[in-house]
């Protein structure tokens, strides 16, 4: 029986580590930096041997 507590504190603890890890970790939409985005088009400079359709 103490093994099972144990275990299922341990998959808890997972559970919440997890979950608390993922929310830090930044993977989310971010607004575009316009600033920082290049003013060109690629269709109107294309480079050397490159199709662009």
């Amino acid at each position: 029986m103490i093994i099972a507590i144990l275990l299922a504190a341990l998959a808890l603890w997972g559970v919440i580590a997890t979950i608390i890890e993922v929310r830090r970790d930044g993977y989310r939409p971010v607004p575009t930096d316009w600033s920082r985005v290049a003013a060109i088009d690629a269709a109107q400079h294309p480079e050397p041997g490159v199709g662009y359709r």
